[in-house]
């Protein structure tokens, strides 16, 4: 099967071919490490692991980048805030992250790269830029990228660029803007003491520090190569961010930068943009708070495909965990034995994934093995356990269940009632069984135990 990603830079489903041959480089745009990754964040990054495991699963080899972006307007906020140097507040932050997606069973990148180590290739790419004209030093010394000078701008948003305001003159330097405003972007920032205190780095463009664009090309350039395979990112990021990281890219190499650009839609809460103003930001903790298994957040995403928006409520989310401990009680019931992976089903789980990465139907197929009467126990496990590849449900990691030896006692019996067609006194000891929290079922294999 050939696989087909939706491109964001087509508009289209594309068939995916990597620019090396069984090989892909790819780049995830991580977290500002600045507060908790909230439910929305998470999704960008399980998806983009998704992606990463469907890949793999197809034979390819795959080298991931993630970056933790530990400089920009919010990180220097929030620091001085908090009274905190920029490194001790953003190291807090990014182990926090590590801790979330270790929850969500994500796999980690091949590397994590923090913006504040890629500084000098950052200055190199900005030095060339204004080499090329294609940057310009306004008069507080900061350098800003000149939209007008790099005809492709907009093509992944599909911007006209004659809505552009005024340049960068006399505007204030943010990193972030909305989608009307469409302006020069800045590529390094003079050292301002009111805003930035004491963070500034001294480089051959004077006293500052870079703006957030330019990271991100740096890092995926200085470690994946001038072009890449795949870049993620949530639909948030496409303007400004994406758009920008082109047009500087692009503006340095003059080769394409990326072949496939991959975005996740919104989540939603209850029907509404999360906001903490609006008390309806959630992290990954309040999930947990609740007595929530993470891994039922990451289970309620895949029945979801990733490019469409997501409304999450708490019924939602309990709902989609009750289905998960249902999967994990059939899982538990195969018992020990691992057979061998039903090519059938393998076929038709492939299939879906590689088709956009469908997983509301590879789901289906899950399922579909697990109530399959004519599998047997042992291949329905070896089965499960090929798809956990991608799905990263948590079976994998699943401990068999120790099973009181009373509750083993009155199986014994029972089964030695059954052989004795005593069924009443077999009805019995089921009930008591079942009052003891634990449920009997008779298969072909014999008896299977599990809890409640």
């Amino acid at each position: 099967m050939a696989l087909i990603f939706y491109n964001t830079l087509s508009r289209k489903k594309d068939l995916f071919f990597p620019i090396d041959k069984g090989k892909v480089r790819m780049y995830t745009c991580g977290p500002t490490v600045y507060d908790y990754a909230h439910i929305g964040n998470l999704r960008a990054y399980i998806f983009a692991d998704i992606l990463k495991r469907v890949l793999l699963y197809s034979g390819l080899k795959v080298k991931h980048i993630m970056n933790l972006t530990d400089i920009d307007d919010k990180t220097i906020r929030d620091s001085q805030k908090e009274g905190k140097t920029l490194e001790e507040f953003t190291e807090f932050y990014s182990k926090e992250f590590f801790k979330d997606i270790k929850s969500v069973n994500m796999l980690e990148p091949t590397k994590f790269t923090k913006a504040t180590d890629y500084i000098d290739d950052m200055v190199l790419i900005i030095e060339k830029l204004l080499e090329k004209g294609l940057a310009y030093k306004s008069e507080d010394g900061s350098i800003y990228f000149d939209i007008k000078k790099f005809k492709d701008y907009g093509k992944l948003s599909r911007l006209v660029l004659e809505n552009q305001r005024e340049n960068a003159s006399g505007r204030i330097a943010s990193d972030e803007y909305d989608k009307e405003n469409v302006q020069d972007f800045a590529l390094w920032k003079a050292w301002n003491k009111k805003v930035d205190g004491n963070i500034f780095w001294e480089t051959g463009l004077g006293k500052g520090r870079p703006g957030w664009h330019i990271e991100c090309s740096a890092m995926s350039m200085k470690t994946l190569g001038e072009q890449i395979d795949i870049h993620t990112g949530g639909v948030d990021n496409i303007f400004p961010h994406h758009e920008n990281e082109i047009a500087q890219s692009e503006g340095v190499t003059g080769k394409q930068f990326v072949n496939y650009w991959m975005h996740n839609e919104w989540i939603l809460v209850n029907q509404k943009k999360m906001a903490k103003s609006a008390n309806n930001f959630y992290t990954l903790k309040n999930i947990m708070d609740r007595g929530i298994n993470p891994i039922a957040y990451r289970f309620w995403l895949l029945m979801a495909n990733y490019r469409t928006r997501a409304n999450f409520v708490w019924e939602a989310l309990e709902g989609a965990e009750t289905a998960l401990k249902r999967l994990y009680g059939l899982y538990a019931a195969l018992g020990k034995e691992i057979g061998k992976i039903s090519a059938e089903y393998k076929l038709k789980f492939k299939e879906y994934l590689e088709d956009d990465l469908d997983t509301p139907r590879a789901l289906t197929v899950l399922w579909d093995v697990l109530k399959d009467e004519n599998l047997s126990t042992a291949d329905k496990k070896a089965t499960v356990l090929d798809f956990e590849k991608v799905l990263g449900l948590g079976f994998a990691d699943l401990k068999e269940e120790e099973i009181p030896e009373e509750i083993q006692k009155l199986a014994k019996e029972r089964e030695q009632t059954r052989e004795n067609k005593d069924f009443k006194k077999s009805d019995e000891l089921r009930e008591k069984i079942n009052s003891l929290g634990y449920e009997v079922k008779d298969t072909n294999e014999g008896q299977k135990i599990s809890k409640i």
